[in-house]
């Protein structure tokens, strides 16, 4: 989600789950704030999250590695 402040990126899960009564899918989404030691991590990687001690008030999760990276969407060709 964001790469703004130092050593800190703020990510985004997301969790589909079957609503009970009307069996339909619904999506959603929290952001948690993790640590990002070298700033290697950018905006739209997709990365694994784990749970350590408090590093901040709202810092409790540390990145672990790198899924995929971002995919760059070309706006000019046509």
């Amino acid at each position: 989600m964001s790469d703004k402040m130092r050593k800190t990126a703020v990510v985004e899960v997301v969790r589909f789950f079957r609503h009970l009564k009307y069996q339909k899918y619904i999506r959603r989404s929290k952001k948690y704030k993790a640590h990002n030691e070298n700033n290697e991590y950018k905006i739209g990687d997709e990365v694994v999250i784990q749970e350590c001690r408090p590093l901040s008030k709202d810092k409790h999760f540390t990145i672990i590695e790198k899924i995929q990276n971002a995919k760059i969407k070309m706006q000019n060709d046509k």
